[in-house]
């Protein structure tokens, strides 16, 4: 976790529990954590570089993250390797240097890409046994804020956040 610079988060069974409540009109909606949103803005406070890779797409999930403050959001990616590798090529990262937290196997292959894949304490089987740090948290219900958490403690940068003497 020391060398982790970056955050990549997939949404749905990561940022949500992976629920879908459909609504007459056909809109669907997704419940997110209000504590996994403090740690995305206290990792983009404290200086990491936070994206987004989903295949799926909601206006109102890609509205919330920019609330957050995150710029990088990748919605409706059919290829999510492609996508990793055009972020990391666009803000000079090295992949050993990210965290990326999956949870099924749309995530799969870019996991395996990356310095510390990880993912919530409910993913599937396949996820699990690549990931170097599995949450003891579920998707949509903590596991983004446990994973941030841990990174900006070993870091030292938790601490700093907490008291507010982050930059």
């Amino acid at each position: 976790m020391n060398q982790i610079t970056t955050f990549i988060f997939d949404v749905d069974g990561v940022l949500t529990d992976g629920s879908v409540h459909v609504t007459p009109t056909g809109e669907m909606l997704r419940i997110m954590n209000i504590r996994d949103g403090f740690a995305l803005k206290a990792a983009i406070e404290s200086g990491y570089q936070v994206g987004i890779i989903s295949g799926g797409y909601n206006e109102g999930v890609k509205i919330r993250l920019k609330n957050l403050g995150i710029t990088s959001i990748y919605l409706g990616c059919p290829d999510k390797v492609e996508t990793f590798r055009e972020f990391c090529h666009d803000y000079a990262i090295n992949p050993e240097e990210v965290l990326y937290m999956g949870d099924d196997i749309p995530d799969f292959h870019v996991m395996q890409k990356v310095g510390l894949p990880t993912c919530p304490q409910d993913a599937s089987p396949e996820i699990k046994s690549i990931s170097t740090y599995i949450s003891h948290k579920n998707g949509g219900k903590g596991a983004a804020r446990d994973v941030i958490e841990q990174v900006m403690k070993v870091q030292g940068k938790w601490h700093l956040y907490y008291n507010g003497k982050h930059d």
